[in-house]
C-alpha cells in the first residue's frame, strides 16, 4: 500500500498523526508545505492525502485542486482550525473526501483516514451502470407482468387505466405505452400530452382540457387550444383521474363516447383523434359507490387496467434501482457517481418506501449530495432508513393511526423499529419504540411484577449515570463540555456526579 501523505506547517500535528498512523501499521510521509507535495507528486503519489487548509506558501484548497487534476480519484482530507462555512464549502466543492476541524480526536482522525484508505483500495463495482438510464427497470415478476402488458398493447390504441400508489411510476408507464404504440415513436410520432387533474383548480381545469374562446371569461384575451386539441393524433394522459370534479366527468365521458367537444364559450363542435390513458391512486370502484365518480365513465376508462406494484412488493429490484438512480443523480449534478456497499443496499431494501420509486430516487439524490465519501456505507444512510430497518420481527394487530404506519401485505402494522406501538389517547398512534426503550420496559416489567422496591429511583439513577458516564468518556472527563453536550448546567452535572457516587 502507498503511504499516507500528511501536509501541515505545524510540526506537532505532523508528529501526532505520524505516530498514530504508524501504530495502525500505515506507512506515512510528512510534508510542511504544499510546494513540497506538488514536487513529490512528479515522482510518486499517496494512498490518501491529509492536508491543512492554511499554510505558508499555499492553501490546502489550492493543493486539493492541483491534486485532483492529476489524481481525480485520490481521497483528500482537509484539516483546519478555522471552522467556517466558506472553508467547508470550498473543501467539498473541490472534491474533498472529508472535512476535519481542529482540534480533532486522534482516534476519530485515524478512523477517518482508514475509511479513506478503504475507499482508495476499493475496486470498481462490477456491474457498472450504463450511461443512459433505461425507460423502466425491474426484474421482479410483478414488473415483468407490466412489461409484458406494455408489449401486448404496443400495436393497440385501446384506452388504458393505470392504477397504483403514488410514486410507483404511472406516468412512466403511460409514456412507454405511447412510445411503443402506433401513435408514438414506432408510428406517426404523435404528441404525448399529460395533465394532472388533481393539481389544477376546478375553475381552470375545464379550460385546460377543452380550451376556450376569446372573451369566454374575464382574462380570456385570446383563443386557447386545450389539451385534447394539443394531443390530436397522439396520447392524452389524465393523471389522478379519480380526483376530477363530477361535472367535468360528464364532459369527459362525452368526448370519449363520440370524440366531440366544445371549447369554453364556443359553439362550434371540435373533433380530436386522441388516445386516452388515465391513472389514479384511488380505488375507483369505491369512488363510484360513494357517488363521486361516474360509473359509466369508470367503465369507459377501465377497458384495460394495469396495476403497478408498490416498491415493497418488488424488493429484489431495489439494489438495481438504487445504483441506477445514484448514477443518474451524478450525471445531473455533474459529479462522480457514488458506489454503495452491499450492507447499505441490504438495509435500504428492508425499508417499506411509502413514497415508492419516487422516494427511492429522492434518497439517491440525498446520498449523492450528503454522503461524505465516494462509497456509501451503512452509517451514511439517513436516520429514517436506519431506524426503520433495525426492526425485529414481532408485530401487533392493526390500530387506528393518526400518522403514517408501515402496512404489510397481511394488513398488520409494524412499529418502525419492530417494537411495540405506543397508544396515545383514544386513537392509538403507531409510534416507533427505540430498542433501548423496549429493553427498559422489559426490565421495568420484570422488576414490577417481582414487587421490587424503589423501581423508579433505581432505574432513574441507572439512566442518569449511564448518560453522564458516556458524556464524560467522550469529552475525556471535561465536565463543562459534557454538560453542554447533554444540555444541562455545569452545576447540575457536578451535583449528579456526587449524588450518584460516580468516580471523579
Amino acid at each position: 500500500m502507498k503511504p499516507i501523505w500528511v501536509v501541515d506547517d505545524d510540526q506537532s500535528i505532523r508528529f501526532v498523526l505520524e505516530k498514530a498512523l504508524a501504530r495502525e501499521q500505515f506507512p506515512v510521509r510528512a510534508f510542511s508545505s504544499p510546494r513540497d507535495v506538488l514536487k513529490a507528486l512528479d515522482d510518486d503519489s499517496p494512498q490518501v492525502l491529509v492536508s491543512d487548509i492554511r499554510m505558508p506558501g499555499g492553501s490546502g484548497i489550492e493543493l486539493l485542486n492541483a491534486v485532483k487534476q492529476r489524481h481525480p480519484g485520490l481521497p483528500v482530507i482537509i484539516m483546519t482550525a478555522y471552522s467556517d462555512l466558506d472553508s467547508a464549502v470550498s473543501a467539498f466543492q473541490g472534491g474533498a473526501f472529508e472535512y476535519l476541524p481542529k482540534p480533532f480526536d486522534v482516534t476519530a482522525a485515524v478512523e477517518l483516514i482508514r475509511r479513506a484508505v478503504q475507499e482508495s483500495l476499493r475496486e470498481e463495482v462490477g456491474d457498472a451502470i450504463p450511461a443512459a438510464t433505461p425507460e423502466m427497470l425491474g426484474q421482479a415478476p410483478a414488473m415483468q407482468d407490466v412489461f409484458r402488458a406494455i408489449g401486448r398493447l404496443s400495436q393497440s390504441n385501446v384506452t388504458v387505466l393505470i392504477t397504483g400508489e403514488s410514486g410507483t411510476g404511472k406516468e412512466l408507464v403511460a409514456r412507454a405505452l405511447h412510445k411503443h404504440s402506433p401513435r408514438g415513436d414506432a408510428g406517426a410520432k404523435g404528441p404525448f400530452v399529460a395533465i394532472n387533474t388533481a393539481a389544477i383548480p376546478k375553475d381552470l381545469l375545464e379550460s385546460e382540457l377543452f380550451g376556450h374562446e376569446r372573451g369566454a371569461f374575464t382574462g380570456a384575451q385570446a383563443t386557447r387550444r386545450g389539451r385534447f386539441e394539443q394531443a390530436d393524433g397522439g396520447t392524452l394522459f389524465l393523471d389522478e383521474i379519480g380526483d376530477m370534479p363530477f361535472d367535468l366527468q360528464t364532459r369527459l365521458l362525452r368526448v370519449l363516447s363520440d370524440g366531440q367537444f366544445y371549447r369554453v364559450g364556443g359553439h362550434q363542435p371540435l373533433k380530436s383523434n386522441v388516445r386516452v390513458i388515465a391513472a389514479t391512486h384511488q380505488n375507483l370502484e369505491e369512488r363510484v359507490r360513494q357517488g363521486v365518480f361516474r360509473e359509466d365513465l369508470f367503465h369507459r376508462l377501465n377497458v384495460i387496467r394495469l396495476r403497478l406494484p408498490a416498491l415493497r412488493e418488488r424488493r429484489e429490484d431495489i439494489p438495481m434501482l438504487t445504483r441506477t438512480f445514484l448514477a443518474k443523480s451524478a450525471r445531473e449534478l455533474g459529479v462522480d457517481a457514488k458506489r454503495i456497499t452491499d450492507e447499505a443496499l441490504a438495509r435500504i431494501a428492508t425499508f417499506d418506501f411509502p413514497g415508492n420509486v419516487r422516494q427511492l430516487e429522492n434518497l439517491c439524490h440525498w446520498l449523492t449530495v450528503m454522503a461524505p465519501a465516494q462509497v456509501v456505507e451503512l452509517k451514511d444512510l439517513p436516520p429514517e432508513i436506519l431506524d426503520a430497518a433495525s426492526m425485529a420481527a414481532p408485530s401487533v394487530p392493526a390500530l387506528a393511526t393518526a400518522g403514517p404506519a408501515l402496512p404489510t401485505e397481511a394488513g398488520v402494522v409494524h412499529a418502525a423499529d419492530g417494537g411495540m406501538l405506543a397508544p396515545l389517547g383514544a386513537a392509538a398512534v403507531a409510534t416507533p419504540v427505540p430498542p433501548w426503550l423496549a429493553e427498559l420496559r422489559r426490565d421495568a416489567r420484570r422488576r414490577l411484577e417481582a414487587h421490587e422496591p424503589d423501581v423508579w429511583e433505581l432505574l432513574s439513577q441507572q439512566f442518569e449515570a449511564g448518560l453522564i458516564q458516556t458524556a464524560l468518556e467522550i469529552t475525556r472527563g471535561r465536565r463543562i463540555e459534557a454538560a453542554q453536550r447533554l444540555g444541562i448546567g455545569r452545576n447540575t452535572i457536578t451535583r449528579k456526579i456526587q449524588e450518584l457516587g460516580l468516580p471523579d
